[in-house]
């Protein structure tokens, strides 16, 4: 345990992001669940690609996902919907 206040302080707001980090990754986990879960269907299909997508673009712009890594989820999911 730190002993520097300044280091307790990191310790804090450590843990507070990677609670918040935990909850968008499991987010897009969910999102990418949902599209994979209604691939039958092309018009729920779509409407869960669309939302998936937004959610990873969210996590993006938030710094929990690389730009790169949310592009080859997105094209993963796009290819699953794909006939």
């Amino acid at each position: 345990m730190p002993r520097i206040k300044s280091a307790k302080k990191r310790v804090e707001v450590t843990e507070r992001n990677r609670e918040r980090n935990r909850s968008w990754k499991a987010a897009v986990r969910t999102a990418a669940t949902q599209v994979e879960k209604s691939a039958d269907d092309k018009k729920a299909g779509q409407t869960a690609l669309t939302s998936a997508y937004s959610v990873i673009d969210r996590a993006v712009s938030k710094g929990i996902l690389h730009k790169n890594t949310a592009a080859r989820k997105k094209s993963q999911l796009a290819k699953k919907i794909a006939p």
